[in-house]
């Protein structure tokens, strides 16, 4: 299931990020990668628990916290720190898989990486190129967001980030634990939810049915939640 969702961070929040990343330094983009993925990823990124990413981290986390549209899509129970890159022109990530176990950065610990995100911080007219391409049963699915704009996707997914010919193009990106291990579940789960949202606006009051639906879904959840 790909999820895109809209002004998950104001354009107050993007120039405050984008403030943190112009004054940092950033190095080359493979020091995170695995064996085969640093063999297709051509980037720079802000090191991986610098002050400077924490900071900026900090803000998109706090974001993702109020958005109930992330928290219906994810159902997380964990969020792995986010990380921040740029592509300036020459610039790509050839089609690659996401490692399925991650370290936490600062605690003895590691999560299942069930969902990656990408959050745009420039404006698709400030770059040419730089599309992410994510591969799923209906094809390829050819992803390029408003800065602010963010999509999430299964983990599990074949991507890549066509290569930069005009511009810069600055993200974040970061994996989630969800709470749901199966992708299908979640995808029931949140259409459900949805559901629920859609029928609750359309009454002028609470009905016993809705209930009845709200209470279907938070048992489907404990049924199926891992903690």
């Amino acid at each position: 299931m790909l999820v895109k969702i809209p002004s998950l961070l104001s354009t107050e929040e993007v120039s405050f990020v984008r403030k943190i990343m112009s004054d940092a330094e950033l190095v080359d983009g493979r020091v995170s990668a695995g064996e085969l993925a640093a063999k297709a990823k051509y980037n720079l990124q802000l090191e991986e628990g610098s002050a400077a990413a924490r900071e900026a981290g900090d803000v998109i986390l706090r974001a993702l916290g109020r958005n109930a549209l992330f928290n219906s899509v994810a159902v997380p129970l964990r969020v792995l720190p986010p990380m921040f890159n740029r592509y300036d022109v020459g610039m790509r990530f050839s089609a690659h898989v996401d490692g399925a176990i991650r370290a936490v950065p600062g605690a003895n610990m590691r999560m299942r990486a069930d969902l990656s995100s990408t959050l745009f911080l420039t404006d698709p007219e400030d770059y040419d190129g730089g599309e992410l391409l994510i591969e799923d049963d209906y094809g390829i699915q050819e992803i390029k967001l408003p800065a602010g704009d963010m999509v999430i996707y299964p983990a599990t997914s074949l991507h890549s980030v066509s290569q930069i010919t005009r511009g810069s193009r600055w993200c974040s990106f970061f994996w989630t634990q969800s709470l749901v291990k199966e992708d299908g579940l979640r995808n029931i789960l949140y259409n459900l939810d949805c559901a629920i949202i859609e029928i609750r606006k359309s009454l002028e009051k609470e009905t016993h049915g809705v209930l009845k639906l709200t209470n279907v879904y938070h048992n489907f959840l404990r049924r199926f939640a891992e903690l």
